[in-house]
């Protein structure tokens, strides 16, 4: 098993977790709804843009049949 030579030191630890922090999740108002939604994603009605993309009531029916 592989041994380090010398102890790390509290800077090079710190370098290494710079990276680890965590972060909100950045959030979108859509220009036509309103509703609150993740960037880059559709939102609950359906909306991406402005723009409808899915029509959820077709989307419920062809699963359920």
């Amino acid at each position: 098993m592989a041994v380090q030579k010398s102890r790390k030191t509290p800077s090079k630890r710190g370098m290494r977790r710079s990276h680890n922090a965590l972060v909100n999740s950045t959030l979108s108002e859509d220009q036509e709804t309103g509703e609150i939604h993740l960037r880059h994603h559709i939102t609950t009605d359906g909306f991406y843009h402005g723009k409808k993309v899915i029509n959820k009531a077709q989307n419920i029916q062809k699963i359920n049949a």
